[in-house]
């Protein structure tokens, strides 16, 4: 690269000094003629312009021979010039030099670079630009592999991410890259280095790793996508039969987050049926038989009922069920499932369908539209609780803890399952099955409801029990067992056992996970 900037200064220089050179010859010998209309250095300037531009005014004309000569050099280098020109501005809108230049007039806008243009690179990229007003939006390759006409202006350059990032020169926010096909960070030649870059990294994973480094992050469409399912389609205390046909990745990640958050009473008893092949799943969270029914209904808490059979075989399940969610990984089978049970079958229950585009009528969830958002990927307000109990856990103690950034995956999840837990508090507190939107407003309404019923000793118990639960199945899904003391090597707490076995002052700790809604309101407003 240095030696080619210095042969194009070399180059210029050289040509230069020929036209400076054709210049002082052409005003030499106009000068000396009495009768020359060129008789300054301006003169000759001027009339070199208006030739080699071939515009050729006519108001200077030289009169000598060696003027002559040095105005025939002119009008030949005229149209070369012209023509390279012509090329060197068509050169630089169709190469990088466009892009380039507009990335440097716009280094104080919020840049997002996408490594890709494909269809989940679309959906975020349309969220965040109606989200962020000073959005600006880079695709990582040419225009011409885009296929698809956008709704939003973006800019496609296929420089280095490192040429990139360094046209903003760190003025204004770091630019947020993303790289949205699966572990593409070790695949993706733009993934080279991230590390070394003023960039914050959001890449898509099939792993269970949240950061690699400072700068790198992981996100998981799968967990995305049953977050926002149980979010906008919580349980509700009439269900107690729920089928899930497809356990691939996607209908494992609802299952999960079911048995994380889907606690609304202490003496439910909600029955999963789960159509797939289980055993990887079953040999990992090898103890959820300590809480859960496997394989067989219970009137005394929650079952894991798995079928090897196809679901085309159990249409008296179906349709008695409460809900059937189709969750296949394959988009075109799960359709083609729904077609079916609309079909034949005479259900009684709801129906809800994995779809990345959503259908009128149809109850869909996990659209482009609504799992590729800046909330879902970045997390930076879906997690503000959890950071937020964190926050507070970290000042009602007197010794060191982590920060948010130090804590490793096990125990951001634990706070982020208790975040996500809140809905539900408010949800029973208020006695409202309608609410799916966590609000500062409808937090505060359930804090005041939680400050009344708390006086009424039975009611309070039940509460801790509830919360009791909750943190019992975070901690037996990830195959922790009872201790005399905790030890995070062993996978050991004193507290895993049932809450009638809890001591006074252990049942009064899981207060505070109904006490922490009064902390978390205020901020959230």
């Amino acid at each position: 690269m240095k030696e080619r900037k210095k042969i194009y200064l070399c180059l210029f220089i050289m040509l230069l000094l020929v036209y400076l050179g054709l210049l002082s010859l052409l005003y030499l010998s106009e000068s000396a003629s009495g009768n020359a209309q060129i008789q300054t250095f301006g003169d000759a300037f001027w009339y070199s312009l208006v030739t080699l531009t071939t515009v050729g005014y006519g108001d200077l004309v030289p009169v000598t021979p060696l003027g002559h000569a040095v105005g025939m050099v002119f009008l030949l280098l005229s149209a070369g010039i012209m023509v390279t020109l012509l090329g060197a501005v068509t050169s630089f809108l169709a190469s990088e030099g466009m892009p380039v230049l507009m990335l440097s007039l716009q280094r104080r806008k919020n840049w997002y670079y996408f490594a890709d243009c494909e269809v989940e690179s679309n959906a975020l990229a349309a969220n965040i630009y109606q989200e962020d007003p000073k959005a600006l939006i880079i695709y990582g390759e040419k225009r011409s592999g885009q296929r698809d006409i956008l709704d939003f202006p973006c800019i496609y350059v296929s420089s280095p991410l490192a040429q990139v990032v360094a046209k903003k020169k760190n003025i204004g926010a770091k630019c947020k890259v993303f790289l949205m096909k699966e572990n593409d960070i070790g695949i993706n030649r733009r993934a080279t280095d991230l590390h070394r870059l003023p960039v914050d990294v959001y890449a898509r994973t099939t792993n269970g790793q949240d950061r690699l480094s400072d700068n790198i992050n992981f996100f998981h469409s799968y967990e995305c996508c049953a977050r926002q399912y149980w979010r906008s389609k919580p349980l509700c205390n009439c269900e107690d039969t729920i089928v899930l046909i497809g356990f691939g990745k996607y209908g494992r990640s609802i299952l999960e987050r079911a048995i994380l958050t889907n606690i609304i009473s202490v003496n439910q008893h909600v029955a999963y049926h789960i159509f797939g092949n289980a055993k990887e799943f079953l040999a990992v969270h090898f103890r959820l038989g300590e809480l859960f029914s496997l394989n067989e209904a219970s009137e005394a808490r929650d079952a894991l009922i798995f079928h090897e059979e196809p679901w085309i075989e159990n249409r008296s399940l179906l349709e008695w069920a409460d809900r059937v969610i189709i969750c296949e990984d394959d988009e075109q089978q799960g359709w083609d499932i729904f077609w079916t049970l609309n079909k034949y079958y005479k259900l009684i229950g709801r129906i809800d369908l994995r779809s990345s585009w959503r259908v009128p009528e149809v109850s869909c969830f996990g659209a482009n539209e609504d799992i590729y958002t800046s909330q879902q990927i970045i997390r930076t307000d879906l997690n503000k609780a959890a950071i937020m109990i964190n926050e507070i856990f970290r000042m009602s103690v007197s010794y060191p803890t982590l920060g948010w950034n130090q804590l490793d995956d096990l125990h951001q999840q634990s706070k982020i399952t208790a975040a996500d837990h809140l809905l539900m508090k408010a949800r029973i507190l208020l006695q409202d099955e309608t609410l799916t939107n966590l609000t500062a407003f409808a937090l505060k309404r359930a804090y005041e409801r939680y400050c009344k019923m708390k006086r009424f000793e039975d009611i309070k118990e039940m509460y801790r029990k509830l919360d009791h639960m909750r943190w019992l199945r975070f901690y037996i899904f990830y195959n922790w067992s009872y201790g005399p003391v905790r030890d995070d090597a062993e996978r050991q707490h004193p507290m895993l056992c049932p809450y009638e076995e809890l001591t006074p002052e252990q049942k009064q700790e899981r207060d505070a996970a109904w006490e922490i809604m009064g902390k978390i309101y205020p901020e959230l407003e």
